[in-house]
């Protein structure tokens, strides 16, 4: 059973002018396939198009004036961080949206209020809500306070922050309904003090990727990015070798 979403509401400092906005933000196409009659209310997929759009254009004006004297591509992998699936799920958390999702019997008894993908796409959804009664200054103060807040480096953002493969293999993997990875060293060479890595990652016996790295975990991150290229190139349904 959902939460009244008048605590949400307390919670994102916003009361909403239209409701109904944050209702249907909530909504699970669960639900709406369930109901029946014309009143039956609206999902949020096409909200969640709309977040994702005001998302990533708050964040990148955001970044852009931070850090003027950042590279294209360093702005992109700090962006491309903040608005991760891995990043907001834990946005998701902070706000408990998963007590507040309008789910379809189905969804409910299959576990769908701790689902990963119900609660990422619930806070983008949450965004374009905000937007829609707030205008963008709605938008913003939620993504200033939950998405930004303190997770922008002061200085050079880290490598390990910002690139983050290996969550999104694992989640892409788990999409798919593939085995999990599973990462193995294969070699180290030379000397003590400059030792090079080769990680390998292994999905299941049909594919593996090879990287090196000046350290085990930026192997395994490389060798991570090799079997996403992979996997997002390869036709639906193969993982290919």
């Amino acid at each position: 059973m959902a939460e009244p979403i008048s605590r949400l509401e307390a919670d994102l400092g916003h009361v909403f002018r239209s409701p109904a906005l944050l209702s249907r933000a909530l909504t699970h196409s669960s639900h709406t396939h369930e109901a029946s009659g014309p009143g039956a209310a609206l999902h949020n997929e096409q909200m969640e198009f709309l977040g994702d759009a005001v998302l990533g254009f708050l964040v990148s004006a955001r970044l852009y004036t931070t850090y003027p004297q950042y590279s294209e591509g360093k702005l992109s992998k700090l962006k491309a961080h903040l608005v991760s699936a891995t990043h907001l799920l834990k946005t998701a958390r902070q706000l408990r949206l998963g007590e507040y999702l309008k789910l379809g019997r189905g969804e409910e008894l299959s576990g769908g209020r701790s689902k990963r993908a119900l609660m990422v796409n619930a806070v983008e959804a949450v965004i374009a809500a905000l937007y829609l009664d707030g205008g963008i200054e709605g938008a913003r103060a939620f993504i200033e306070r939950f998405v930004v807040a303190d997770n922008l480096p002061e200085a050079q953002p880290r490598e390990d922050l910002l690139e983050d493969y290996k969550s999104e293999l694992q989640e892409l993997l788990q999409a798919l309904k593939l085995p999990q990875p599973k990462y193995v060293v294969v070699k180290e060479h030379g000397p003590q003090h400059r030792k090079t890595f080769t990680m390998e990652v292994r999905i299941g016996g049909d594919f593996s990727a090879q990287a090196d790295g000046p350290a085990k975990k930026a192997a395994a991150q490389e060798a991570a990015r090799l079997a996403l290229a992979h996997l997002r190139s390869a036709p639906a349904g193969g993982s290919g070798t």
